[in-house]
């Protein structure tokens, strides 16, 4: 399976004209949606670096989606995803 562990680190090292790429860790985003005909998919992963990034992959696989809930999954801790102020203050009072 190409995304094991929770954190994917892809290490590329490219050589153009004297530059280098440097690594860049993706992230897994655990979506919970509506599809556009009523079924609810709890759990769908989609790797990301951020969480708009993840989003818009989604939506290329399931066009007029509902994003009911989304947490980010970094080593062993899930991580909700602040949507809001009341979310952020939660985060912070952890």
């Amino acid at each position: 399976m190409l995304f094991e562990s929770s954190t994917y680190t892809a290490s590329i090292l490219m050589a153009y004209n004297g530059f280098f790429m440097r690594s860049f860790k993706l992230k897994k985003y655990a979506f919970r949606i509506r599809t556009r005909v009523g079924m609810v998919v709890d759990n769908l992963m989609i790797p990301g670096e951020t969480e708009e990034e993840a989003g818009r992959k989604l939506r290329q696989i399931y066009r007029d989606c509902q994003i009911l809930n989304c947490v980010c999954h970094q080593g062993t801790v899930r991580t909700p995803v602040a949507s809001n102020f009341e979310d952020v203050v939660s985060l912070i009072a952890r």
